[in-house]
């Protein structure tokens, strides 16, 4: 089977407090071979990039409605008028509040699930061909 990547650059705001932030150049980052996840790489004043792994149900749930808990939270907010996404990541060394704009974002979403429709994510994972595999023996 054949991997597909679908990837947006976007620039995500570190929000600092209600009115500073600093902007962070990011990337998401979706793969048919990893049918359910979001990969979420940014920089905060670093050679290494930071990496974040979460499930694409959770960013796609929280364009329209808070969810999530624990170390990944995501909802939808309102920053100078124009609509975002707000994640909040949480990790042993530290916590931190990113903004992405909700119109790139819903986008970059709306191209992944062309690729791998809700409910499909399995399928691209060939379970069923290799449990069928092991049972012919």
């Amino acid at each position: 089977m054949k991997r597909t990547v679908v990837e947006r650059e976007l620039e995500l705001r570190l929000v600092l407090s209600p009115e500073r932030g600093i902007p962070v150049p990011a990337r998401l980052g979706y793969r048919t071979d990893d049918p359910y996840a979001v990969h979420l790489d940014f920089h905060v004043d670093s050679a290494h990039p930071v990496h974040w792994t979460f499930a694409r149900e959770l960013l796609v749930e929280g364009v329209f409605r808070p969810c999530g808990n624990g170390d990944v939270r995501v909802w939808p907010s309102k920053s100078d008028g124009r609509s975002v996404v707000l994640m909040a990541l949480r990790s042993p060394g530290g916590e931190a509040l990113l903004e992405a704009p909700a119109a790139q974002v819903s986008a970059w979403l709306e191209r992944t699930l062309r690729v791998v429709p809700p409910g499909s994510e399995g399928e691209q994972l060939g379970l069923d061909d290799g449990l069928a595999e092991l049972l012919a023996r």
